[in-house]
């Protein structure tokens, strides 16, 4: 198992972003990751910078640290200029990148480009966005030349030379639960992504959240399977901060609930790094611990 973790872009590079990237690679991290937002929850109205020139500035401030979205969405991203930015990141990180990718939800930043901050799309309509938007992106990234009209994307004869470091192209993470975004995922993903089942984050039990990821998993193998492909072959991404467990908590109540979805079947647990009066607060100590000795303990 891997641990990794997401590095909200709310600090000035000068004033400890900087430090806190580095930190994060002496920690021993694999991947450090940060949302791509225009704006986030309790963090609207506070510092809050881009996720690309936020990774671009980390690529060159750290030399082994993987580096993520955690994740990208059609809310605001088109295809074409997404390649191109993820490209050059992929080029500037000596081919360090993961780009994480969802369909987006109803937040701020779904109608951030609206003119009077209405018509933010139905669950329906980001699922046929989605639906486009990866397989235009994994044809940019993978191929010189791509042309491909779409109802809500399209390319025209878009160069994307010479194309990523790491081949064919950079792997996706993709978060998905619904059935057309796990199909996604079973063709188009190298990892998979879930954050639990969010109606038990407030109210459910964590042995309740063990049980609604189990079905989470079984219906990615199934669309897996519809794909042809072993389900195996997809790395398995845990978000924590989402569900019922405190894993922050304490020691000990980090390596609980990483054997307990080790036995589930995940190879990467992602834990947000620690912000004071926020969801994410932490003990420092305890984080710093956790990652530079918690996943020994699963022996």
């Amino acid at each position: 198992m891997r641990l990794s973790t997401v590095i909200l872009p709310d600090r000035r590079w000068s004033e400890g972003g900087r430090e806190t990237w580095q930190r994060a690679e002496e920690l021993g991290f694999h991947t450090a990751y940060t949302y791509d937002h225009l704006s986030w929850r309790t963090f609207r109205d506070g510092p809050w910078f881009g996720a690309i020139p936020t990774l671009t500035a980390a690529a060159t401030a750290t030399s082994r640290l993987r580096l993520g979205t955690l994740v990208t969405s059609p809310n605001f991203r088109h295809p074409v200029t997404l390649a191109k930015e993820l490209i050059s990141l992929d080029d500037i990180s000596g081919g360090r990148v993961t780009l994480g990718i969802g369909a987006g939800g109803s937040g701020f930043d779904a109608t951030a480009l609206s003119k009077d901050g209405e018509g933010a799309w139905t669950p329906r309509e980001r699922a046929d966005r989605f639906a486009e938007f990866v397989p235009l992106l994994d044809r940019l990234l993978s191929e010189d030349v791509v042309t491909q009209p779409g109802e809500h994307y399209s390319a025209f004869e878009v160069r994307n030379i010479p194309g990523c470091v790491q081949r064919p192209r950079l792997p996706f993470a993709v978060a998905a639960t619904g059935p057309r975004g796990l199909k996604l995922a079973a063709r188009h993903g190298q990892a998979w992504v879930t954050t639990g089942d969010p109606k038990l984050s407030e109210t459910g039990t964590p042995a309740q959240s063990r049980e609604a990821i189990a079905g989470q998993i079984e219906k990615l193998g199934a669309a897996c399977a519809a794909e042809g492909r072993d389900v195996a072959e997809l790395e398995k991404v845990m978000l924590t901060g989402f569900t019922p467990d405190r894993p922050l908590a304490s020691f000990d109540a980090f390596v609980d609930f990483a054997g307990s979805h080790a036995e589930l079947g995940f190879d990467e647990i992602v834990v947000h790094w620690p912000i004071a009066d926020s969801l994410f607060a932490a003990d420092v100590a305890v984080f710093e611990k956790i990652a530079t000795e918690g996943l020994a303990q699963l022996g």
